[in-house]
């Protein structure tokens, strides 16, 4: 039991190909469409595995679609996917460092209905 517990931590659900980039340390800014408390390390969840993990370091915000456009080299996305995604109203970017992507995989155990936040257990670590 103490050692499952161990293995217990908090996992970010992103979509590819943002969970790579992310793991990647190529995206460096995660738009949402709210803040989060939550500061620290983090898994990068994609498809119900752990690509990597990065460190959630700070909130910023809100932004408009037409103002986070303008630091598409951190979030990687343009302006018409924002504005689609936002549905005109404001958004955050949640900021990440230190990342690092495994070299495969990991298998996870998440909660069904976890759909942004997963308390995760790593099967494989």
């Amino acid at each position: 039991m103490c050692a499952e517990n161990s293995n217990r931590k908090k996992g970010l659900i992103v979509r590819e190909p943002f969970a790579t980039l992310i793991a990647e340390g190529k995206k460096v800014w995660e738009i949402r469409k709210s803040r989060t408390r939550i500061r620290g390390e983090v898994l990068i969840l994609a498809g119900g595995r752990a690509v990597g993990s990065a460190e959630l370091v700070d909130v910023l915000g809100p932004f408009t679609a037409e103002e986070l456009a303008q630091h598409s080299d951190k979030h990687l996305v343009d302006l018409e996917f924002l504005r689609k995604y936002s549905k005109g109203k404001l958004l955050y970017a949640w900021v990440f460092s230190n990342a690092k992507k495994f070299n495969g995989p990991r298998k996870v155990r998440i909660a069904r209905g976890a759909q942004v936040w997963a308390n995760v257990v790593v099967e494989d670590e």
